[in-house]
């Protein structure tokens, strides 16, 4: 349905099928869809939320009892008719929640996906060959899966093995089964791969990928004692579709680097004063705006990554807004320093992202869904480490009412996806509020604890 639609010069909104129906709802109404074509579990979801959402003209049952029907139903006779679509057309629309807690769509055109593939094909070795035989086990509705993987697979005319991601035991046995060449994942995949896999059902495997996370120096040593090899790193966001940096473009893959710039992207860390602190590689439009010469110091100077290349998004949907400025340069909201070779290592976020099991998870949306609750009067959440999934999302609670633990899990299960519910929950008196009135959520991540005298948990 994904290539179908492409193909015909429509646009394509993967979605994640865990989303609650408000989830659900809330997307498919602000892309404006017409069609949707989902499971049963899907559609019984966005029903048992609310009406649904006007636009939607269509909907396709794939996986049920009436999916052959309903498939049928789908085929359209006639004679077909040539698409028009231009490079510069939108093809995908993927949603990223904004700062606010609203999703934003981030929209994608046919030439920003393909660039990706250019530019990535241009490394030697390339992480995807016309020869590879490629595990496609991050989901396909992330932009990783979705163009890193999948999209990869038909650029370069790859197989691919369709796996459940869950499933680590089945991945490394269809790895053996298929001769898998290239893994393509996040680290929780790695981690499980590590612990289900041996150096035989790893043989075939001549690149191996993990993105969309931070890797845990210890997983990947676990993993690589196994196969042999070094995994490789990649950076990137959706809006970026998605690859920015990879280990493979340098010819070390440092510990903790996210690597060099991929072939025709640019990279710029500005300080907080708005001055390049550095800067690397070589102008894509052939300007003398931008030069190979690094500026700032090496290793001791970061700043927020800024990028520009053809593989940047066309701005938010439905109006561009926050897309890339009038000389095609787009602030990621990542911190991060070069060493002196010019690899780059991420430090931080401008913007208080959780991200768990390579997913995005931003606390104004949680915290939006636990100010729903009539026995809550404020909400703060924030990012914990944890093993092995990166990141876990803690909710500091003030209640106004008497509210439990329990009531709160139910209540963010009904309304958010499960990788963005709170896996802890503390009830406190007040929440630490800077003179403007912002939640200090740097006192909340650094205190065990915020004194409680709410007398409610």
């Amino acid at each position: 349905m994904y290539f179908a639609a492409l193909r015909a010069g429509l646009v394509a909104v993967p979605l994640n099928p865990a989303y609650t129906g408000r989830e659900l709802h809330q997307l498919l109404s602000d892309a404006g869809a017409g069609v949707l074509v989902a499971t049963p579990h899907v559609i019984d979801a966005l029903d048992g939320f609310a009406p649904r959402p006007a636009d939607l003209a269509h909907v396709f049952v794939v996986g049920g009892a009436d999916s052959a029907r309903s498939m049928a139903e789908l085929a359209v006779d006639g004679d077909p008719v040539e698409p028009t679509t231009a490079g510069d057309d939108l093809a995908v629309l993927l949603y990223t929640s904004g700062t606010e807690g609203r999703p934003k769509g981030a929209m994608l055109s046919h030439r920003a996906l393909l660039a990706n593939h250019v530019a990535l094909a241009a490394i030697e070795p390339p992480p995807v060959a016309p020869h590879d035989v490629v595990l496609l086990a991050v989901p396909l509705f992330h932009a990783y899966g979705l163009n890193s993987a999948l999209g990869a697979v038909a650029y370069h005319g790859a197989a691919g093995v369709l796996v459940d991601p869950a499933d680590s035991v089945d991945a490394m046995r269809q790895v053996a089964a298929r001769r898998v060449s290239a893994l393509i994942g996040v680290p929780t995949m790695f981690s499980g791969w590590a612990d289900a896999a041996d150096a035989a059902a790893l043989a075939s495997v001549r690149v191996a990928v993990s993105g969309a996370a931070p890797l845990e120096p210890a997983i990947a040593r676990q993993f690589e004692a196994i196969w042999g090899g070094k995994i490789a790193i990649g950076y990137g966001l959706t809006e970026t579709a998605p690859v920015v940096t990879t280990t493979l473009a340098g010819p070390v893959a440092k510990e903790g680097s996210i690597g060099r710039a991929i072939p025709g992207v640019d990279v710029r860390l500005v300080g907080t004063s708005g001055e390049d602190v550095w800067r690397s590689g070589a102008s894509t439009d052939g300007s003398d705006d931008f030069d190979d010469d690094a500026s700032g110091t090496p290793g001791t100077d970061p700043g927020e990554i800024v990028v520009r290349g053809a593989n940047l998004f066309s701005g938010y949907w439905p109006d561009g807004s926050g897309g890339p400025d009038r000389d095609g340069w787009w602030a990621t909201g990542d911190v991060a320093y070069a060493d002196v070779d010019g690899d780059l290592f991420l430090v931080d976020r401008v913007r208080q992202l959780i991200l768990v099991n390579g997913f995005n998870v931003y606390p104004a949306e949680v915290e939006a869904v636990l100010a729903m609750h009539p026995r809550v009067a404020e909400a703060a959440v924030v990012g914990m480490p944890h093993a092995p999934s990166g990141q876990t999302v803690k909710a500091y609670v003030v209640a106004s009412a008497p509210v439990t633990e329990a009531d709160l899990v139910a209540h963010c299960a009904h309304n958010l996806a499960r990788f963005k519910c709170p896996t802890s929950f503390e009830f406190v008196a007040e929440l630490p509020h800077s003179a403007t009135g912002k939640v200090r959520k740097a006192e909340l991540r650094n205190a065990d604890a915020v004194p409680d005298g709410s007398g409610h948990g």
